[in-house]
C-alpha cells in the first residue's frame, strides 16, 4: 500500500504542475477531471504487474515453473477444456514430464530448437511446455506454411528436429529431402493416418515413459531464457523467428490480467490459433502462469462461437477484428446474449462496428490492446473508450516510455531536429509508435529475432536523447490531448488481411517465379466493410502475355488462401521512380478504382480464379453488398 501512496502523491503533484505551467488552463483541468481516475486505475495496474515480475525474475521463476507451481497447488482444477475433454493441471503436467523425459534421450543438447507444427489442442501446448522444461527451445509454426516458406521458417530457428502432427504428414513428406539431417516426430491421434516414412511415431514412443516429477535443477533454466519462438511477418521478407523469453511470456500473461481485471474464476474462450501470441500467449497464459481455465477449439466457427461459450459457461472470450466482423454478420438468435461473456479482448476491432458489436452481444467492456509480438511497446484499454487501442498520460509518461515519432512519408525514415534528435508528434498527429529499449525492465527490454540483423533493423538510435535506443513498431498510431492512442495504419512491407500479417516482398518471390520473373509489386489496399487489407499485385506485361488461370493455380500451390492478392492489375507502362523501383504508394493510392484506372483489373472469386473487376463488382464493393 506504501508503493500505491507514494504513486498518488506523485500523480497529484503531477496535476499541480502541469495546472502551473500550462497555458490552456481550462483545458486542462477539464482533460484532468477526464482522465485522473483512469491514470490512478492504470498506474496501479501497471505497478501490480512491475511488482510481480520483479518477484519472479528475482526468485528464478520460468513459465513451467509456474505452471508446475499450479499443478501442484491445484492439481484437479482443470487448465484446458478441448472437445469435451477436461484437462486438469495435474494430467497436463504429467504429459509434459513425459515430454521432457522422452526428449532428454533424444541426440540434442540443451538450448537446441524444435519446430511443432499441429493443430490447436491441449497437447499442443503440452508438447512446448515439457520440451522447456529438457532445455529447449520450440519454434511455434504457422499451420498455414508450405514448401520454400515452410523450409524457411524452420532453418531460420535452426532447428534440429520437428513435431508434427498427423494432419501436416504431407506437407512434411513435401520437404523432408530437402532438410535431410531434420528428425522427425510425429503425432498422430487417428489411426487411420499412417506414420510417415523416417519419424518417430511420438504418441507410442512416449507412452513407456515415467510421468514423475522432472527435476527442477536439471530443466527449467532461467526467467530471460529463451522460452519459443513465435514467427511474424514484420515489415519486409520472409517469416522471421521472434525471440520469446520466459520473462515476456510471464509479461504478456499476468499484464492482461492486471491491467483488465480478469479473476482466477473465469473460463477463457480461446479459439485463436496457437502459433500466434494472441491465442498461444495472450490466452493460453492465463491457465499456464496464472491458473484461469481456458477453453481450447481446434478453429475458430462462426456458428459455434456463441453455442461454445454458453456450453462451457464462459465469462470472457478473445477475438482479432475479423472474429467481431463475421459474429456481427450472422443473423440475429437467442444466443446472442444467452452467454455470460462479460469482457471480451484482442485486438483489431473497427470502430466503426464496436458500439453495434458490444450492444447486440450485451457485452459489459471490450478490453482493445495493441503491441507486436516481438516488440516492448503494448498498449490496453482498460476504460472502454471507443476505438482505443490504449493510453498513456502525460504526467506519468516516464514510467513507461513509449511515443509517436514524426516520420517522412516517403522514407519512413523518423525526421531529426537540428540536434539529430527524433521529434515527438502532438497531439492529432500521426506518427510511428516506438518504445524505448532498457534491457534491466521486462517491460522495456526487446528480445528481438534468431536473426540479429533482422532484429538490428527494429532499432532506432539516438532518438529523446544520445545514446538511447527504441524499438521501431513501424505501425502508425495517432494520439489525442486525452492521452488515448489509435490505430492508423502499417508502415513497411506489411499488411493484415484474415487476421494474418502478410509480407509483401515473400508474396513477391512467389508471384516471381511463378511469371518467370516479370515485374510485379504486391500491396495491401482497403475494402469498405472488410477488416485490414486485402492483397493487391500490379503486374507488368506488355505483350499480354500473362495467362490468369495458370498464375491462380500457382498460387493456390505456393500460398496459403489468406496471402493470394485478391487484385490483379496488369500494367503496360511501368511506374518507376528515380532509382528505378516501382512506385508501390501510387500504386496503393489507386487500389482498385476502376473509375480512376485505364488498365485491366481482375478480382480472385470464390472458385479461386480471376474475373474482370467491372463496374457492378466495383459498385457492390463500395456498397459493401460484395464480400471477400
Amino acid at each position: 500500500m506504501m508503493e500505491y501512496y507514494q504513486l498518488g502523491v506523485s500523480v497529484i503533484f503531477a496535476v499541480i504542475a502541469v495546472y502551473i505551467f500550462t497555458g490552456s488552463r481550462w483545458r486542462t483541468l477539464y482533460i484532468l477531471h477526464r482522465t485522473l481516475p483512469r491514470d490512478i486505475i492504470g498506474a496501479f495496474r501497471f505497478l501490480k504487474v512491475n511488482l510481480l515480475l520483479w518477484y519472479w525474475e528475482k526468485r528464478g521463476f520460468t513459465v513451467a515453473r509456474l505452471f508446475t507451481r499450479q499443478a501442484e497447488i491445484n492439481p484437479n482444477k482443470i487448465a484446458f477444456i478441448f472437445e469435451n475433454q477436461n484437462w486438469t493441471y495435474g494430467v497436463l503436467d504429467k504429459f509434459t514430464n513425459r515430454i521432457s523425459r522422452y526428449f532428454r534421450t533424444q541426440p540434442m543438447s540443451r538450448g537446441d530448437s524444435m519446430a511443432l507444427l499441429m493443430e490447436n489442442r491441449p497437447e499442443y501446448i503440452g508438447t512446448w511446455l515439457g520440451l522447456s522444461k529438457a532445455g529447449f527451445v520450440t519454434a511455434l509454426v504457422n499451420t498455414n506454411l508450405r514448401k520454400e516458406v515452410l523450409i524457411h521458417s524452420i532453418t531460420a530457428a535452426n532447428c534440429k528436429s520437428i513435431i508434427f502432427g498427423g494432419e501436416f504428414k504431407d506437407a512434411i513428406a513435401e520437404i523432408k529431402n530437402k532438410l535431410p539431417d531434420l528428425a522427425l516426430y510425429q503425432w498422430t491421434e487417428d489411426s487411420s493416418i499412417s506414420v510417415l516414412d523416417g519419424a518417430v511415431d511420438l504418441n507410442k514412443a512416449i507412452t513407456q515413459v515415467s510421468d514423475d516429477p522432472v527435476e527442477v535443477d536439471l530443466s527449467l533454466g532461467c526467467p530471460r531464457d529463451k522460452l519459443i519462438y513465435i514467427y511474424t511477418s514484420g515489415t519486409t521478407g520472409m517469416p522471421k523467428a521472434a525471440v520469446i523469453s520466459n520473462l515476456r511470456y510471464m509479461l504478456v500473461s499476468c499484464g492482461v490480467y492486471y491491467m483488465l481485471g480478469l479473476r482466477k474464476t473465469d473460463r477463457i474462450y480461446d479459439s485463436l490459433p496457437l502459433y500466434h501470441s494472441a491465442g498461444g500467449i495472450v490466452g493460453a497464459g492465463q491457465a499456464l502462469c496464472i491458473g484461469i481455465t481456458v477453453v481450447l477449439r481446434r478453429k475458430f466457427s462462426v456458428s459455434k462461437f456463441w453455442t461454445d461459450c454458453i456450453q462451457y459457461e464462459c465469462t470472457v472470450a478473445q477475438y482479432i477484428g475479423e472474429i467481431c466482423r463475421f459474429l456481427l454478420t450472422v443473423p440475429p438468435s437467442p444466443n446472442d446474449t444467452a452467454h455470460k461473456i462479460r469482457l471480451m479482448y484482442g485486438n483489431g476491432l473497427r470502430p466503426q462496428i464496436w458500439e453495434a458489436f458490444k450492444n447486440r452481444f450485451n457485452i459489459e467492456q471490450i478490453g482493445e490492446f495493441y503491441g507486436a509480438t516481438e516488440g516492448n511497446s503494448n498498449l490496453v484499454n482498460i476504460d472502454n473508450t471507443v476505438g482505443a487501442v490504449g493510453f498513456m498520460p502525460k504526467y506519468v509518461g516516464r514510467l513507461y516510455p513509449v511515443g509517436l515519432l514524426r516520420f517522412d512519408d516517403e522514407t519512413g525514415e523518423p525526421i531529426r531536429n537540428k540536434d539529430g534528435l527524433c521529434i515527438l508528434c502532438k497531439p492529432g498527429e500521426t506518427g510511428i509508435f516506438v518504445g524505448k529499449i532498457n534491457p534491466k525492465k521486462a517491460v522495456n527490454d526487446f528480445s528481438g529475432y534468431a536473426n540479429k540483423e533482422e532484429s538490428e533493423k527494429k532499432i532506432i538510435y539516438n532518438v529523446f536523447k544520445k545514446g538511447d535506443r527504441v524499438f521501431n513498431s513501424g505501425d502508425i498510431l495517432v494520439m489525442d490531448d486525452m492521452g488515448y492512442f489509435y490505430f492508423k495504419d502499417r508502415r513497411g512491407d506489411t499488411f493484415r488481411w484474415k487476421g494474418e500479417n502478410v509480407a509483401t516482398a515473400e508474396i513477391e518471390a512467389v508471384i516471381s517465379n511463378i511469371l518467370s520473373l516479370m515485374d510485379s509489386v504486391v500491396y495491401g489496399v482497403e475494402v469498405p466493410g472488410h477488416e485490414g487489407k486485402a492483397g493487391m499485385v500490379a503486374i507488368y506485361d506488355p505483350q499480354s502475355s500473362l495467362n490468369l488461370h495458370e498464375f491462380a493455380e500457382g498460387l493456390k500451390k505456393t500460398l496459403p488462401v489468406y496471402a493470394r492478392p485478391l487484385f490483379v492489375r496488369v500494367l503496360s507502362e511501368l511506374p518507376l521512380t528515380g532509382t528505378f523501383k516501382l512506385k508501390k504508394s501510387d500504386l496503393q493510392k489507386d487500389g482498385f478504382n476502376i473509375e480512376k484506372i485505364s488498365d485491366p483489373i481482375y478480382l480472385l472469386d470464390k472458385s479461386g480464379n480471376y474475373v474482370r473487376f467491372t463496374e457492378q463488382l466495383h459498385r457492390e464493393l463500395k456498397e459493401e453488398k460484395l464480400r471477400l
